[in-house]
């Protein structure tokens, strides 16, 4: 800690900020093994059970709803219905949900539709938010199964099949979250991108998974069984981020919720810092948004099981807001002259315990490509981007989280929250 502490000698506070310091820099440090043990685990208990399949297992499976909520998605929606509808799937229908697009959006799903009897599309007249397109979808779906994508995934042909098994195995099962994967990997945003969804996102699905409950299904690829939608009342349509409300709401409800990682989409992420911004701080607003309305659940014994995740998310942000905290400290501390402020080493500039974290962000990397490796080929090019990973993409959780709590609590219980237009990366 000796080169966190700087010059703090023996002052009065100066054990306060070696707790403070010490839970900086142990916290990331013990989640990140904490997620590298649990996902081994789920890998040995769960998952190397299906490594001879190279293709989902032979059983009777339902029929399934594909629904596809878009707006503005004219660039990218031919490509998405295209292999929407050419699922390895013996009865399924797609229902595109157009919520009051502004650009050719509804033109180009009309022309499919007339070209492809499985496609139906519902037109919104006004941009009604996602959920609310979902549960429109819900509504008109013929089949209790439903498989929601975004109007920018490309899906894989076999993964409904790897998402209905879960269905046909237990009647307890709800959801379950597929596992996206980054398609645009051009640019440097784009290959830490890459990192992220193997080393952080697909990791923390399996280690939750091994722990109990999962904080969020994957928005763009998520399978429902519509009788636990029902149970729960859909959708909410006040929620920034509709699949984190619905993925709380399911398992306070005691349904199941699981990952399923052979269930592939490709996904198009945002290669501007603007884009990625607006992107994550929506994230950390509707994480903090279930954080505050679920906050009841800690006085109620039959919701234990979610304490954990409950628990994880809560000490994340309470690391970030330490975190913007001592940066403005050394900051503050370069220019002032006051002897009583705490002198710290800088945060950002790796010491010992950089090397360490980044150490321990390079082994968990590496664990995860050689997870996720089975089924995205090509993921160890981008094992160089993984170093600069903690600094950017710490920086950027920092930041959006310290704003986004106070926006969340600022926003409007029942306001209805809309969509616009994402950065879908850099086009030729």
């Amino acid at each position: 800690m000796q080169t966190f502490l700087g010059s703090l000698g023996a002052e009065w506070y100066a054990l306060p900020w070696v707790l403070l310091l010490a839970y900086a820099f142990y916290y990331p440090l013990f989640m990140a093994y904490l997620w590298m043990v649990g996902a081994l685990y789920y890998y040995f208990h769960y998952e190397r059970k299906d490594a001879p399949l190279e293709l989902p297992p032979d059983l009777d499976y339902p029929p399934i709803s594909v629904l596809v909520p878009c707006y503005n998605e004219e660039e990218d929606v031919y490509e998405t219905l295209h292999f929407a509808l050419a699922l390895d799937y013996p009865d399924f229908e797609v229902i595109a949900i157009n919520d009051g697009s502004k650009d050719r959006t509804g033109e180009i799903l009309d022309e499919l539709a007339g070209i492809h009897p499985l496609l139906r599309v519902v037109h919104l007249a006004s941009n009604q938010g996602k959920a609310v397109a979902l549960n429109t979808g819900c509504l008109l779906a013929r089949h209790e199964h439903l498989l929601c994508i975004d109007g920018d995934a490309l899906l894989d042909p076999h993964s409904a099949k790897w998402l209905m098994r879960h269905f046909v195995g237990s009647p307890r099962v709800g959801a379950i979250t597929g596992n996206p994967r980054v398609r645009n990997r051009t640019t440097l945003l784009g290959r830490l991108q890459v990192g992220e969804f193997t080393s952080i996102i697909g990791l923390i699905k399996r280690a939750q998974r091994t722990y109990g409950r999962l904080f969020t299904v994957s928005g763009v690829i998520a399978a429902f069984r519509k009788t636990a939608l029902h149970q729960v009342g859909y959708w909410s349509d006040d929620m920034l981020t509709e699949d984190i409300d619905i993925s709380w709401k399911m398992q306070l409800k005691h349904w199941d919720v699981r990952f399923e990682p052979r269930a592939l989409v490709w996904i198009l992420m945002p290669e501007t810092l603007k884009g990625l911004w607006k992107q994550r701080l929506r994230w950390a607003k509707g994480g903090s948004q279930v954080l505050l309305r679920n906050f009841g659940i800690i006085r109620h014994w039959r919701m234990r099981r979610m304490w954990p995740v409950y628990a994880e998310y809560f000490l994340s942000v309470a690391w970030a807001y330490l975190m913007a905290t001592l940066i403005m400290t050394w900051l503050i501390g370069l220019v002032v002259p006051w002897d009583f402020w705490p002198r710290i080493a800088s945060p950002l500039i790796p010491g010992w315990h950089g090397i360490v974290l980044g150490t321990t962000c390079l082994i968990q990397f590496s664990i995860s490509k050689w997870l996720d490796g089975h089924y995205d080929r090509g993921l160890g090019r981008n094992y160089f981007w993984m170093i600069w990973y903690p600094l950017v993409y710490w920086l950027i959780n920092i930041c959006t989280t310290t704003v986004a709590l106070p926006q969340a609590i600022a926003h409007r219980r029942g306001k209805r929250a809309r969509w616009v237009s994402p950065d879908r990366g850099i086009r030729a």
